[in-house]
């Protein structure tokens, strides 16, 4: 799970400039159509939840205890329900949603392997 943990911060933090970049695109494009649509400001949200996620994932790899594991799970799970609930018409939102949630359950696995803080 180490490896794992370095990798996906790694490309977390790497993704933190697409989305923020897509984000702002489709803020700008939700306010020239005057739709009211939130997605660029979910994309932010996202963006940033995945940037802090990344940033522990990397700092946490080679902890023993559950700490890291609850705050990895925490930040992408918010990170995915705000992408997967606000996505509108940033329809990628979705992909980058799928991946926070499927690193927030690899936090999971990572923190049920573990017997126990020492």
């Amino acid at each position: 799970m180490k490896t794992w943990k370095l990798v996906s911060g790694i490309l977390c933090m790497v993704m933190f400039v697409f989305v923020s970049f897509q984000s702002c695109a489709a803020g700008i494009a939700d306010a020239m159509a005057d739709s009211g649509g939130v997605s660029g400001g979910a994309g932010l949200i996202t963006s940033v939840l995945m940037l802090a996620g990344g940033i522990v994932s990397v700092s946490t790899r080679n902890s023993e205890g559950k700490g890291g594991d609850i705050a990895l799970v925490i930040l992408f799970g918010i990170a995915a329900l705000t992408g997967f609930t606000m996505a509108g018409n940033f329809k990628d939102l979705n992909i980058w949603a799928g991946w926070c949630l499927l690193c927030a359950v690899t936090a999971v696995i990572s923190m049920m392997r573990k017997k126990g803080t020492k």
